[in-house]
C-alpha cells in the first residue's frame, strides 16, 4: 500500500514543493511505494522560481507543480494520508483541518522546520544559494523517510523515528 505524505508550510511556494520534489524523486529513483503531495494554509497561488530552478537542476521534473490549499487533502476523495510534516514554523503553529489517514487511522504528524530561502539576503546569486542549501537539506531528511520500513512500523514507532529525523 502506497505510503502517502502530505508537506506543509504557509504558501505552498518554496519548502514544501522542494520537499515534495525530493521526496518523489527519491521514491522514484529507489524504488519505495512513496508518493508526497504539498500544500498551504494561506497557498500563494505561485511557486518561487528559484523552487522550481533548484529541483529542476537536482534533476527533478517539476511538471504540473502548484501552488494549492491543505483543504484539497481534507477533502473527500483525497488521498489517505500516512504523514503530515510541517516545513515552516508557522504552519506548525496553525490549527490544522482534519486530514483521513488510510486504515491505520489518522495520519502522524511531525514538524521538521527549515528557515525561508526566500528571505535570504544578498540578490538572486545569494537566493539561488540559499534554496540549493535547504533542497539539500529537505532531500538529506527524505533519504532517512525513505530507509524506513514504512510498511511495517506501528504509529508510536513512526512518531519516535519521524521526530528524531527532525532533530538530526
Amino acid at each position: 500500500m502506497t505510503t502517502n505524505v502530505l508537506i506543509l508550510c504557509t504558501h505552498n511556494s518554496a519548502r514544501s514543493v522542494l520537499s515534495e520534489g525530493m521526496l518523489n524523486h527519491w521514491a522514484g529513483q529507489l524504488g519505495k511505494d512513496v508518493r508526497a503531495f504539498s500544500a498551504g494554509s494561506a497557498p500563494s497561488g505561485r511557486i518561487n522560481p528559484f523552487a522550481l530552478e533548484a529541483l529542476r537542476n537536482a534533476g527533478v521534473d517539476t511538471a504540473g507543480y502548484r501552488s494549492k490549499s491543505w483543504d484539497e487533502f481534507s477533502a473527500e476523495g483525497a488521498p489517505p494520508l500516512s504523514i503530515v510534516i510541517t516545513v515552516c514554523d508557522s504552519a506548525a503553529a496553525e490549527q490544522c483541518p482534519v486530514f483521513f489517514g488510510g486504515p491505520g487511522g489518522q495520519p502522524v504528524k511531525v514538524h521538521w522546520g527549515y528557515p525561508d530561502p526566500s528571505n535570504a539576503s544578498g540578490g538572486d546569486e545569494a537566493k539561488r544559494r540559499a534554496f540549493e542549501l535547504t533542497r539539500q537539506a529537505i532531500g538529506y531528511r527524505m533519504l532517512q523517510l525513505l530507509a524506513l520500513p514504512l510498511a511495517t512500523m506501528d504509529r508510536p514507532a513512526l512518531q519516535a523515528a519521524l521526530s528524531a529525523i527532525g532533530r538530526s
